[in-house]
């Protein structure tokens, strides 16, 4: 049942059954006592699963930092050497896959078939493996982002709640709660809870009156899941995880020639999404012949290709590997010590360690895409008549609306992303967003035609 009908009929309940003629009056499921408790509910819940989906976060950043940084540095005197990520990667492959293989939940879905919402949420005994596939997928190295799997654990323990409170919940209660749950354990990863919300919104496709309704209380478990990220910002001093730029370049008003540049930067982005989509898509049959094998395989060439940006560039591999959340802020603020042929580079090796984490690890697809986006949009930047901020916002919202399909939020992101002038980037930004969604859907669709049917987890 979609999302939609789901959260109308059961905010109703039985105080506004659905008439035939159409959903319930909105004040009158707004007025339920149901419905004021799923409020009350959702604002409870709100406060436990940011926390942990804070302390999940703090873990991935520890051990990023212990294996890639504390550790080679304490191991050798003349700098980490350029082959380090390449035991770590075969490593995270190798655990991966069995997680993936071996536990029960498939480790969640795929990444290469984008950011999914809708439908039931992860039961109980599914949510260990979800969370032990993310942590090593995303600790070890892979090229995918914390926010997929924080939407399904976080949706998967507000379900699990429900449950413990009344066995016989009804489906719709799950849902609600679900979405819930999902928007409090991403509720300051994109900088905003609002952003967060509109993510979930526009993924799962609510509108009407379910918008408000579903908005309402996940907003609530949102706002309180901020105000915990914040204090726990402030008490464990491991720092905030939100996405932010520390250093924004100027952006004057709109002019004619960044206009005239924003539909060659949307088509530039979706080539660039239709390439990475068509690596992980191709590669998913060979993942689900030999699950271990393969992820470990693939595992190596991730790290191989890290090894080979750095002895060509000189420049640290971690660029290439992770989600690219805490290496934006610093290649947007040293954009200008980037020559042209670094960053085609950097983007090559990107592109394709995320396509290859798109076919068997477990993770988000949203930070490598802004990431991506704004390496193109900063190789763009010397383009005759363009400037540096609305290329960035423009590669940006491009490559994220090629990767998510989801051109409101992908808009959202770029803008948001730039703090105050984003105002002034938002036209271009639009037009790029427009030209990529687009020429996404006017593409071949790619990967292999024939769909590659699901692994059963054992039980």
């Amino acid at each position: 049942m979609p999302i939609q009908d789901d959260a109308v009929q059961g905010a109703a309940g039985a105080e506004a059954a659905p008439s035939p003629a159409g959903p319930p009056d909105l004040v009158t499921v707004i007025r339920s006592r149901r419905y004021l408790g799923a409020l009350a509910l959702a604002a409870v819940i709100g406060a436990p699963i940011s926390a942990l989906a804070y302390g999940f976060l703090a873990l991935v950043a520890t051990l990023q930092g212990f294996l890639f940084g504390d550790l080679p540095a304490t191991l050798f005197a003349d700098g980490t050497p350029a082959w380090w990520p390449v035991p770590w990667l075969v490593l995270c492959g190798l655990l991966t896959g069995a997680t993936v293989r071996f536990l029960p939940g498939n480790g969640g879905h795929s990444p290469a078939l984008g950011l999914r919402m809708g439908g039931a949420p992860p039961v109980d005994r599914e949510l260990p493996g979800i969370a032990l596939a993310a942590l090593t997928s995303l600790a070890l190295g892979s090229v995918l982002g914390p926010e997929a799997p924080l939407i399904a654990i976080g949706g998967g323990l507000a379900a699990l709640t429900v449950r413990l409170l009344r066995r016989d919940a009804p489906p719709a209660a799950l849902t609600m709660m679900a979405a819930a749950g999902s928007f409090a354990a991403i509720s300051t990863l994109l900088g905003s809870p609002v952003l967060g919300a509109f993510l979930i919104m526009e993924a799962a496709g609510i509108a009407g009156a379910a918008l408000t309704l579903v908005a309402l209380p996940g907003l609530l478990a949102s706002g309180v899941g901020a105000l915990v990220f914040v204090g726990l910002n402030s008490w464990t001093g491991f720092g905030s995880f939100s996405l932010a730029l520390t250093s924004v370049p100027p952006a004057g008003p709109p002019t004619l020639a960044t206009l005239l540049w924003a539909p060659v930067v949307g088509a530039a982005g979706a080539l660039l999404g239709w390439v990475i989509r068509w690596v992980g898509l191709s590669l998913r049959p060979l993942v689900h012949r030999s699950r271990v094998l393969v992820t470990t395989s693939l595992g190596l060439l991730i790290g191989l290709t890290a090894t080979g940006y750095q002895v060509a560039t000189g420049r640290d591999f971690t660029q290439v590997l992770f989600s690219g959340q805490d290496a934006l802020p610093e290649l947007v603020a040293h954009a200008s010590a980037y020559p042209v042929g670094v960053l085609v580079l950097l983007a090559v090796a990107k592109v394709l360690a995320y396509g290859l984490s798109l076919a068997a690890f477990r993770g988000g697809p949203v930070f490598p895409a802004m990431f991506v986006g704004a390496v193109v949009g900063i190789a763009l930047s010397g383009l005759p008549g363009m400037a540096l901020a609305p290329a960035i916002g423009m590669g940006i919202g491009a490559t994220c609306t090629a990767m998510l399909r989801l051109p409101l939020t992908a808009t959202l992101l770029a803008t948001v992303l730039m703090g105050s002038d984003g105002v002034q980037v938002t036209p271009q930004v639009v037009v790029a967003v427009v030209v990529a969604f687009v020429a996404t859907h006017l593409l071949p669709s790619p990967g292999p035609r024939s769909p590659v049917a699901p692994e059963r987890a054992p039980s």
